[in-house]
C-alpha cells in the first residue's frame, strides 16, 4: 500500500485585505465595535481608495484576543491595549531566545 505525503504549499499569493463588514462577521463583532476597536489603535487597518477599512487577515486572532481579554478578565480598553503590547514584547522575547539557543546549540561528540 502506498503512502501519499502531502505536498509542501506556498503562499503565492497575498491574501486581500478584508472590507469592514467581511472582518466584522467573521469575528463575531459589529461593525461599529470593530470601528470604535480600530479608533482606539487595538485593531490595525489601512483605508482604500474610496476610504474605506480594510483589515489583514491576521488581524482576525487580535480580534479574538481582544474579545478573550474583555469576556475574561473584564479589562477595559486602555488595559487591553497595554496587555495586547505586553503580550507581543514576550513573544518576540521568546522567538529571541529560541534562536539564540538553537544558533549555539552543538551536538556532543
Amino acid at each position: 500500500m502506498n503512502t501519499v505525503l502531502p505536498a509542501n504549499r506556498y503562499v503565492l499569493v497575498r491574501p486581500a485585505p478584508l472590507r469592514l463588514e467581511t472582518f466584522a462577521r467573521r469575528v463575531g463583532l459589529h461593525p461599529e465595535f470593530v470601528s470604535r476597536l480600530t479608533a482606539l489603535g487595538l485593531l490595525d487597518c489601512t483605508r482604500d481608495s474610496a476610504g474605506e477599512l480594510r483589515f489583514e487577515p491576521s488581524e482576525v486572532a487580535v480580534a479574538a484576543r481582544i474579545q478573550r481579554l474583555r469576556t475574561g478578565l473584564s479589562l477595559n480598553y486602555a488595559a487591553i491595549g497595554l496587555v495586547l503590547d505586553l503580550l507581543d514584547r514576550i513573544e518576540k522575547l521568546e522567538a529571541d531566545s529560541r534562536r539564540r539557543r538553537t544558533s549555539t546549540w552543538t551536538p556532543a561528540d
